[in-house]
């Protein structure tokens, strides 16, 4: 029974500690969500701007350029796995590795790998990666300098050449109880780019006013009559939103990524809370038991004593 009464003590000790995780865990969770909410709002702006920019300019006389939009075979391509620093996360580790693997087997080009995140790292060089970079202790909490920083290291090896194409392997929250791995291209920019080609087709029979570079309008607008008109030019324009649209990009990955770890430790941590309590309750009736037989055994050597006493001293 000693025995058993040390394990529920223990047990009780570690329930207390997963509870207290899972409320941690819960807090940041609802913190790295805040800033999804907050930062949604300014993308989708900046994301509205550029597609105008560009599809006004492609039906134009002045077609926009810029290194990020530049389309070109890839031959050369960078992952970017985005992992946990820490375990205690159910399997989302397991899961976005697992996928970063399958797709890197499936790589005929040559790639480079960058990891943010200690167990990714750990996981990939002990199978013999070779790892180009690697960032740990992003912390609970992502700042936006951090996801510029990162953004200006992948911009500056797209630039030059090191890498045709940049891809994130990242965990994709859809909700506090879904998350999902998924690979997402960053650069080159096809999906503003094809929203932009979209929104151009569409937007054809639009004239654009007589001295200026504007970014058209959509239906809804040009009933109000409202158009865009850049100081200084388009172009420079573009060299200025679109290195702020790749930081949001990595700024959006990194948070989901975050998010979903949270959420992840959250409901890793509250299992194991109800197992530990399902734990001390069959410890609980197992001591129980015990001591009902104990006393049992205590009571059947005390009568029986005493019958032994009745039958001595009735010899």
């Amino acid at each position: 029974m000693r025995d058993i009464k040390r394990r529920i003590s223990s047990v009780k000790n570690i329930q207390q500690i997963t509870k207290a995780m899972e409320l941690v865990s819960a807090t940041k969770l609802r913190r790295a969500q805040q800033s999804v909410e907050t930062a949604r709002p300014y993308a989708e702006k900046l994301q509205e701007v550029l597609d105008r920019l560009i599809a006004a300019n492609r039906g134009g006389r002045h077609k926009v350029r810029h290194p990020l939009l530049e389309q070109r075979q890839a031959e050369k391509v960078c992952y970017v796995l985005i992992t946990g620093d820490r375990g205690l996360a159910g399997a989302y580790n397991a899961n976005v590795i697992r996928l970063a693997e399958q797709t890197l087997a499936g790589e005929q080009r040559p790639y480079e790998i960058i990891t943010i995140g200690r167990k990714g790292f750990d996981h990939l060089r002990r199978r013999g990666y070779k790892i180009h970079q690697d960032l740990v202790g992003i912390g609970d909490d992502v700042h936006f300098n951090q996801a510029r920083d990162l953004s200006k290291t992948l911009t500056e090896m797209y630039t030059s050449g090191a890498a045709d194409e940049i891809n994130f392997v990242y965990t994709r929250f859809l909700s506090a109880g879904s998350q999902r791995p998924h690979v997402e291209t960053l650069l080159p920019l096809r999906a503003l780019t094809a929203e932009a080609a979209s929104a151009a087709e569409s937007h054809d029979s639009e004239a654009p006013t007589a001295g200026h570079e504007t970014a058209g309008f959509d239906a809804a607008e040009a009933e109000e009559g409202v158009e865009y008109i850049y100081e200084p030019s388009a172009d420079e324009v573009l060299g200025l939103l679109l290195p702020r649209h790749v930081d949001m990009q990595v700024f959006s990955m990194l948070v989901e990524a975050k998010a979903s770890e949270h959420a992840a430790r959250m409901r890793a941590m509250r299992s194991a809370s109800d197992n530990a309590g399902e734990m001390i309750r069959t410890l609980t009736l197992s001591f129980n038991r015990a001591r009902q037989a104990a006393i049992t055994k205590e009571i059947a050597e005390i009568v029986g004593g005493a019958e032994a006493l009745q039958l001595g001293v009735g010899g």
